[in-house]
């Protein structure tokens, strides 16, 4: 026994002594920027994407959903580091409906989600009531479509754009349709949407500005499909022009049913109407319609073409505003990249600086967080397409 005993007592010494190299070495491997484990480790950034998925407007829906996919999809090809960890960016959709309700209720689920940032919405009227939950919880908010003043006018450091608003391409529709249309009477229908309404008020200061007459005020809403009294009363005004503020679900029925009831006017809307389901909707009716959209034609972006190849392959045809929801996810990812971080405290400030070139062109911001320069293009349908009639830049 007396000759066993030291040696079971060597033995468990190099046990341990091999236990805490084990341990030590372990230790190591664990530790930031030693390579090993960490250099595997990865963040989970989850951003917001809100737009309406169901309805009749779900195609420019999933055109944005799309277009934010196709970034972050990108990014985490390019495995991006922040604060020492590769950045995993996981889109969580939501649908709205382009309802302001619902709205409300997606950005608050979003926020219980912990996002570190929403692109989205894509009406302005659920864009704005959501915009102050995101604001009240200090999550950045980039919208690659709403439009209306309202929307970066309260104030809101969350609050950010990456398309035109309302302000300049009503300026360019009412004054286009005084004097490049020669419109001398000109009735105004909206849907009583934030968009739809903003839009229409910003046309009709415009259009009187440059010396139209505005005849005739009508409303309806953004669920209606009837629109025979409203054109009917416009009928006996005898107007030039019918100006329509509001979505292609509206204006597609409405030109078939000018066209039913005889009325020559001539129809223009806004970015709204300038898509490619008003189209397929119109069909032959819509030949001659006139409508605006913000920024440049896809042919023209400084990315333009090489965006519609990686998109079609993967997704089909561009709605509208695939384009702007790619690079407001940029904007986002290239502020965090900026601040090292996906903390929205830390990258926001980040964000208002951004200047990069991206698809659709320069994006950088204002103090409100509009984006600077901008333009807004007109159109009209030839043939069933959309063609480009002219540019207007600030």
């Amino acid at each position: 026994m007396k000759q066993i005993r030291p040696l079971i007592i060597a033995l468990g010494c190099a046990l341990a002594l091999g236990c805490g190299k084990k341990e030590e070495a372990a230790k190591t491997e664990a530790a930031p920027g030693a390579g090993g484990a960490a250099a595997g480790a990865e963040e989970l950034v989850k951003i917001g994407s809100v737009a309406p998925l169901t309805g009749p407007q779900a195609s420019l829906g999933k055109d944005n959903e799309n277009g934010a996919q196709l970034a972050f999809d990108e990014a985490n090809a390019q495995g991006i580091m922040l604060g020492g960890k590769k950045a995993k960016f996981e889109i969580i959709s939501e649908d709205d409906q382009a309802d302001p309700r619902t709205g409300t209720v997606v950005a608050q689920k979003l926020v219980d989600s912990k996002v570190k940032g929403v692109i989205g919405h894509l009406n302005s009227g659920t864009t704005i009531p959501a915009s102050k939950i995101y604001a009240d919880n200090n999550i950045p908010q980039i919208s690659p479509s709403a439009t209306a003043i309202p929307y970066t006018a309260q104030g809101y450091k969350t609050a950010f754009r990456v398309m035109t608003n309302d302000e300049q391409q009503g300026a360019v529709l009412g004054n286009y349709a005084a004097t490049a249309l020669g419109a001398k009477k000109i009735a105004i229908i909206d849907d009583r949407s934030a968009y739809g309404q903003g839009l229409a008020d910003q046309v009709a200061t415009a259009a009187k500005a440059a010396g139209a007459d505005v005849v005739a005020r009508e409303y309806t809403s953004d669920k209606a499909t009837d629109f025979t009294a409203i054109l009917t009363s416009i009928k006996s005004k005898k107007p030039d022009l019918i100006f329509f503020g509001g979505m292609f679900p509206q204006g597609a029925p409405m030109v078939k049913q000018m066209k039913g009831l005889g009325l020559k006017a001539k129809f223009l809307g806004g970015d709204g109407v300038q898509t490619a389901d008003f189209l397929s909707i119109a069909g032959t009716d819509g030949e001659g319609v006139i409508a605006s959209s913000p920024g440049v034609p896809v042919s023209s972006m400084p990315g333009g073409q090489d965006f519609v190849t990686k998109y079609t392959a993967k997704y089909g045809e561009i709605q509208l505003y695939a384009p702007y929801a790619y690079d407001a996810a940029w904007a986002m990812i290239n502020a965090m990249k900026a601040a090292n971080s996906s903390d929205p405290a830390v990258y926001m400030p980040e964000l208002a600086k951004v200047n990069f070139t991206g698809v659709t062109g320069q994006i950088s911001f204002d103090a409100k967080g509009d984006v600077q320069g901008g333009a807004v293009t007109m159109y009209q349908v030839k043939d069933g397409k959309w063609q480009v009639l002219e540019t207007v830049k600030k």
